[in-house]
């Protein structure tokens, strides 16, 4: 698998924050207080709602990996919705006052 632009960027340009993505991204995928899956569904949560579908694509395959069910997946994006959709639209009725 080809690695993220991105990444590819930071190695030139700047490995020691490349680094400490990656301590991040380690802590990230190892259980915790929070389950692994737990946190990789929030992740996916957080780039459903930032718009970065690829972003959402390869974590939902991660948290499959890690054991997520459909429903979970599912689930998952109901909260981003209502985490995402909600608040524009609460925003929005301020119109009709």
């Amino acid at each position: 698998m080809a690695k993220p632009f991105f990444v590819e960027a930071l190695e030139s340009g700047d490995p020691e924050l490349l680094r400490q993505m990656e301590s991040l991204q380690s802590f990230a995928a190892q259980d915790g207080a929070l389950p692994a899956k737990v946190k990789t569904l929030m992740s996916m949560l957080v780039d459903a709602i930032l718009a970065h579908p690829d972003g959402v694509k390869a974590l939902a395959a991660q948290a499959r990996a890690q054991g997520a069910t459909e429903d979970e997946i599912a689930e998952t994006v109901r909260m981003a919705f209502y985490c995402g959709g909600m608040p524009g639209l609460v925003t929005g009725t301020r119109a009709f006052k």
